[in-house]
């Protein structure tokens, strides 16, 4: 993906995101593994009858979860919050039920959240937890207001969002990372932009944040300065914000998604898909129902501009392919010429001829297999090269020999390019093109017979005339006059290995159909 001059400074970090999503996956894998490594201590806390450490081991994984798989996260929840009732834990389970509206929140189940915290007996909780109750209970209302995107109801919420935000804050110290981000929070939903961005800063650079934290406050930050129209440092928060989430296994974000709204506008389509793409695949993989509904409206979008950039390319494409068959053309104009002048100063009629058929069956072939795939166009610009130096030097020497008179010099020359030699290359080009294209085109064929039967072609070695008569069926070739005049083979000599073929093969009465059912891996 091209990184313009648009970007300025946030080049060197696009590319580390690029890099990041590259190796998603095994970030993902790595979050697997550090939970893998907590789940033998169930088996033996449960054999052991530690109920405190498998409440302890079960809340962890919950909270490993938490933002990297809401329906396991859930499943653990689940499992602790059974254990604290069994056991009277209760402090641990009004934390439990507290993040429990928490992940209900994130993963868009608003009502549900709310209930669970609205069944919570505020008046039994310390002042940590009163400050993660009310903390939570705002965050979910503040984040149905984004979601509805309705003032008729969003305003409301903000409004019951700020309320509960400023209870929360009341039971922080203002000198903690709680009291901070609760600050700024509440300076952002009421749009103080000039506060926001202090508290945020604040936050930020005078506390050590959990990865979590990090994102939650560059995100917040890029949207302070996405609402104060400094778009470029909006662009370099998001950035890191998402590179944070990669790294960590945080799937329940927005980082990426309305980065990709950015670079949409940017006209950077491909990469604004790209990430809007792993956006989507993020919050199918945490199922945050809320974020891939949002994400919905906006994919169509950009995929219609990816396809259009797409169509356009594919354009430029083809007119590139049509110059190169003008070109070709205009060479195979050049050599009738080169001949009638050969001819004319009395050149071996014969060889004139044999090249000219050869250069006219290369071509031909090159024509076929570049309008079967697309990935011949490699090699017709390969043969075609090869081709045309070839005749330049041939040309080159034969008007030094006309122009001398040197007519035995002249055929000397000319017999030192020998057909045969020039279409075993051939054949052994259009194996590998093939082979590429099929790579398991043998073992299927093989399929087709008994063991006796099979073929066994040794390494680095081409195929048999049998076989690259069905590959060149399988490319659509079909017509036996065309398969003979490319592997200079009669029309009865074609049927008769088709026959021979068809007879020993265990599929006598679609044997051909069978070849078509052969896939591209």
């Amino acid at each position: 993906m091209p990184i313009t001059n648009a970007y300025g400074q946030d080049k060197k970090l696009l590319k580390e995101l690029d890099a990041v999503i590259r190796e998603s996956v095994r970030y993902q894998n790595d979050k697997y593994a550090s939970i893998e490594k907590l789940k033998p201590s169930i088996t033996q806390y449960t054999y052991a009858g530690n109920q405190v450490a498998l409440l302890a081991t079960y809340t962890t994984l919950f909270r490993t979860y938490r933002s990297f798989q809401y329906d396991s996260a859930y499943l653990y929840l689940d499992k602790a919050k059974q254990l604290a009732t069994v056991i009277h834990a209760n402090d641990t389970l009004s934390d439990l039920q507290i993040e429990e509206g928490f992940i209900l929140m994130s993963a868009g189940l608003f009502k549900e959240g709310l209930d669970v915290l609205e069944s919570i007996d505020v008046s039994a909780l310390d002042t940590i937890q009163s400050f993660k109750y009310y903390n939570t209970k705002a965050r979910t209302y503040f984040d149905l207001a984004a979601y509805t995107d309705d003032d008729r109801f969003s305003i409301q919420y903000v409004q019951k969002g700020n309320t509960l935000l400023n209870k929360a804050i009341a039971f922080t110290d203002k000198d903690s990372p709680e009291y901070w981000s609760s600050i700024a929070l509440r300076y952002l939903m009421i749009r103080d932009w000039d506060n926001a961005h202090k508290s945020f800063t604040y936050w930020l650079d005078n506390f050590e944040l959990s990865p979590e934290a990090y994102a939650i406050a560059t995100s917040s930050l890029a949207y302070v300065y996405e609402m104060t129209g400094d778009k470029d440092k909006q662009m370099n928060y998001l950035i890191k914000a998402a590179i944070t989430d990669i790294k960590h296994g945080i799937k329940e974000t927005v980082a990426l998604q309305n980065l990709a709204i950015i670079l949409y506008d940017k006209n950077d389509v491909a990469r604004a898909y790209t990430y809007i793409s792993q956006a989507m695949e993020d919050a199918s993989f945490y199922n945050a129902r809320h974020r891939k509904l949002t994400i919905s409206s906006i994919l169509p979008i950009i995929e219609e501009a990816q396809l259009m950039q797409m169509e356009q390319q594919k354009s430029k494409l083809s007119f590139v392919v049509v110059i190169l068959g003008v070109l070709a053309v205009l060479s195979v104009v050049l050599l009738l010429v080169l001949i009638k002048q050969l001819k004319e100063k009395n050149a071996s009629r014969s060889m004139l001829e044999a090249s000219n058929q050869k250069l006219q069956e290369l071509n031909r072939d090159l024509h076929e297999v570049d309008s079967i795939k697309q990935e011949y166009i490699a090699y017709f610009l390969k043969t075609s090269s090869s081709l045309l130096n070839k005749i330049d030097s041939m040309q080159k020497i034969a008007h030094q020999k006309v122009i001398v008179n040197r007519t035995s010099e002249l055929l000397k020359s000319l017999r030192k390019y020998n057909v045969k030699n020039e279409r075993a290359f051939l054949f052994q080009q259009f194996d590998e093109v093939f082979l590429q294209l099929f790579p398991s085109f043998i073992t299927r064929y093989n399929e087709l017979f008994s063991e006796e039967n099979r073929i066994v072609i040794a390494e680095g070695k081409g195929m048999n005339t049998e076989v690259r008569i069905f590959a060149l069926y399988r490319l659509g070739v079909q017509d036996s006059q065309q398969v003979a005049e490319f592997l200079d083979l009669s029309v009865n000599t074609i049927y008769s290995y088709k026959a021979r073929v068809k007879a020993k093969s265990l599929y006598k009465e679609d044997f051909e159909a069978k070849i078509m059912e052969i896939k591209q891996l």
